[in-house]
């Protein structure tokens, strides 16, 4: 891979890293605002530590091993960093059944969004969809059943990972439910201790990372960039949780840019997985062009908002 290619594809890592967890950073920043100083200096500092090098350094290497388990468990850490064709060639051969498996992932992810959670409307025909919510287990069930269809007339093993993708999402889709349960309570009581408080926002950070990673995938197959892209992205996330939160919250349509982004990465990851030839160039430009054009639909609303109130 050149050089330019490998700046893409890590600014496109860092920026999508970026944008799929405004939503942990508001979190983030909201329990930090009900803890002390010391546990808020202990959480940022420590913290970052945590979810740069153990969560987003140690999740692709157990995605590769879940889908290499002939490599071994060590054998799949020192896979990851090799340039033996032996063992890439490995690793390319079972990447369909990673990538189909983030692809679904993702495209759940989006669907439940698009379907049944509440949003700032940022293209046509979105409110009607929303109206629409009971669908979403209809539609989501019935791309599951046609996608493993095709996938069982290749590989039987590729239809087995769009299983696993539909039921990771659904896992951690309890789980988040759950957690936002738990915030509100936490908000509104505030019972907890500042050490709980922080294993929370970790276990919190944890779970929101995955979608950073498994889509990752789709734009390379390399875990040391996809470390170095996340982690990045992840320290930027962490500054913006202390310094200007509140200034990325009033960006309305910024969560829809990650949605449509984390669309277009399923579509890719699942499309790859059939065999389809997709350039590593793509999903990097595909990112910045979705990101770009709501960052710009949200600017022009601030303006008109700052306008309205001016007047």
């Amino acid at each position: 891979m050149d050089i330019p290619s490998l700046i893409l594809i890590l600014f496109g890592l860092c920026l999508f890293e970026i944008v799929s967890s405004l939503d942990n950073a508001v979190i983030n920043a909201d329990v930090l605002t009900t803890m002390s100083q010391k546990a808020r200096r202990w959480f940022l500092v420590w913290g970052i530590i945590f979810a740069v090098f153990v969560v987003r350094g140690l999740l692709p290497w157990v995605i590769v091993w879940l889908t290499n388990t002939n490599l071994g468990f060590l054998g799949s850490l020192t896979a990851t960093f090799s340039q033996d064709p032996h063992v890439l060639e490995a690793i390319e051969k079972s990447s369909p059944i990673l990538l189909i498996g983030g692809g679904i992932f993702l495209l759940f992810i989006f669907l439940h969004w698009l379907f049944l959670e509440t949003k700032n409307f940022g293209l046509r025909g979105e409110q009607f969809i929303f109206k629409q919510g009971v669908w979403f287990y209809a539609v989501a069930s019935i791309m599951l059943m046609v996608v493993v269809w095709m996938a069982l007339k290749i590989n039987p093993y590729i239809a087995f990972g769009a299983v696993v993708g539909s039921t990771a999402f659904f896992i951690t889709h309890g789980f988040r439910q759950n957690a936002e349960k738990a915030e509100t309570s936490m908000m509104s009581k505030g019972h907890m201790s500042d050490i709980s408080k922080i294993l929370y926002l970790e276990v919190i950070d944890a779970s929101f990372s995955i979608d950073g990673v498994l889509g990752a995938f789709a734009f390379t197959l390399s875990v040391p960039l996809i470390i170095l892209g996340n982690g990045l992205g992840a320290f930027i996330v962490r500054e913006l949780t202390i310094r200007n939160i509140e200034g990325i919250k009033k960006y309305i349509y910024l969560k829809n840019g990650a949605m449509y982004s984390i669309f277009f990465l399923g579509l890719v990851m699942v499309l790859d997985s059939f065999g389809f030839d997709i350039p590593s160039w793509l999903t990097p430009i595909i990112t910045f062009a979705i990101i770009g054009y709501f960052f710009w639909k949200s600017k022009i609303s601030l303006k008109k908002i700052q306008n309205i109130v001016a007047n």
